[in-house]
């Protein structure tokens, strides 16, 4: 029988910079390629194409994928699960090493191509594969790639799942248990209770809220927030401004249906507002006949703004970068005052997305919302549900398919911590089942 081996490359000690290698013998399949946005001050409105890996490998910023020197075998293939940077974000900078195909979902794919085309240094070429979730694909002899549909804060999300001679590795990073999504259909249960009978060897699971107690809401929940705020809002004449996650394509929807419904005309702002929506677009996860009115370029946003002064606030309801207060986004030049837009006693601002756990996000949202506050904004914080399972989705999810080994992934220590105290309520025991790693490590299965 072949031997597996696991190893973690990025991801398994902090949030960000995704990368695992699943070794069968000698054929590897790698899961994701991300940044890690918080070491290089961004998020979504992202400019590191001018930057080489080995800078971004010393910063910290993607991940340290020289351990892969020491792997004996072949990588045959690419797998990423979902189109966040933290995911993503480094394929333009280390996929041309291992001339293996990237395969990931319809939408994952188009921006997989994006990153790759806006790359200024390394003339990545690999070839990018669509497969949609339900399919899948034969990786090697001894590996199938499978695209199971779940839910997240991103459409088109997927758990991967590889068949193995010794049974299935489930990937899964990001979920949430979603069973009323507004976007999309939710996890495919059916399909996850059948794996159990398959037998599944391990898990590698995210642990981001694995510490938050109860189920993580339903997107629907979200919407409701949403509307309840923005429904409350319809009688003033005041502004009206809205940040939220520009991946977060049903979140944009439903802020788009309550803004027609208060009779104020949406508008997206900001360069990574364009790109994601311009993405939905093509892919079918938005209108393509909308007269949307988007800007991403700073000249034309300040046009807008300018505009938006002149015809009164209460005509539009502008949607934005800077949910996290990231230097340079929409928002946080509208609360330095460097845009037309001038903030009034009585303007709401609305922040439909919570903080990103690190250090650098929370210092950056806090100047941002006190500096709203002493212009007399009023603040609206976290009108959001998260994209993360919370500890009872990851005990449904842990129960549902009963695997033989846990693998905590894409958190820190604590969250791993956290995961470990459930998991041994259903039997599992850390250095024989459930397994902590260090980026660096490869770890053999049992």
């Amino acid at each position: 029988m072949k031997e597996i081996g696991i190893v973690a490359i990025g991801g398994y000690e902090e949030i960000g910079r995704n990368m695992t290698a699943i070794r069968i013998g000698h054929d590897i399949l790698i899961m994701d390629m991300g940044l890690r946005l918080d070491r290089v001050q961004i998020h979504e409105d992202t400019d590191v194409e001018r930057l080489r890996p080995s800078e971004l490998i010393s910063m910290g910023a993607i991940p340290n994928d020289s351990v892969m020197k020491d792997v004996d075998g072949k990588v045959r293939a690419i797998a990423c699960t979902h189109g966040h940077l933290d995911h993503i974000g480094a394929i333009s900078k280390l996929a041309h090493k291992y001339r293996a195909p990237i395969i990931g979902t319809p939408f994952t794919a188009d921006l997989i191509r994006q990153e790759m085309e806006a790359e200024k240094l390394q003339g990545t070429k690999n070839e990018v594969v669509v497969m949609n979730a339900g399919k899948s694909k034969q990786i090697a002899p001894d590996i199938e790639l499978e695209f199971i549909r779940v839910q997240h804060s991103i459409v088109d999300c997927v758990f991967a799942a590889v068949h193995t001679p010794r049974g299935v590795i489930l990937y899964s990073n990001d979920f949430k248990m979603d069973r009323s999504p507004t976007l999309g259909q939710p996890p495919d249960f059916a399909r996850l209770k059948k794996l159990e009978s398959e037998g599944v060897l391990a898990l590698i699971t995210e642990t981001t809220n694995a510490g938050v107690s109860g189920k993580t809401p339903s997107e629907q929940i979200a919407k409701d927030l949403v509307w309840d705020v923005l429904m409350g809002t319809e009688e003033t004449k005041s502004g009206v401004l809205m940040t939220t996650f520009s991946s977060h394509i049903a979140r944009i929807r439903a802020i788009i249906e309550a803004a027609h419904e208060m009779g104020r005309k949406p508008v997206l702002l900001g360069r990574s507002m364009e790109k994601y929506w311009g993405t939905a677009k093509r892919v079918g996860y938005a209108p393509k006949s909308d007269n949307l009115p988007v800007y991403g370029r700073r000249k034309s946003v300040d046009k807008f703004f300018k505009r938006m002064m002149q015809e009164g606030k209460d005509k539009y309801l502008p949607i934005m970068t800077g949910h996290q207060g990231e230097p340079g986004a929409v928002l946080s030049r509208v609360a330095s005052g460097e845009t037309d837009y001038q903030l009034e006693s009585g303007d709401k601002v609305i922040f439909s997305a919570g903080i990103i756990p690190q250090p650098l996000n929370v210092s950056n949202r806090h100047i941002v919302e006190t500096k709203l506050k002493m212009k007399g904004a009023r603040v609206y914080d976290n009108v959001h549900v998260s994209g993360h399972a919370c500890v009872e989705d990851h005990w449904e999810l842990l129960r549902m398919i009963n695997p033989e080994h846990v693998i905590p992934s894409h958190g820190t220590f604590q969250s791993h911590g956290k995961y470990l105290s459930m998991a041994e309520d259903t039997g599992y025991e850390l250095g024989y089942t459930f397994h902590i790693m260090r980026n660096g490590q490869e770890l053999v299965l049992p």
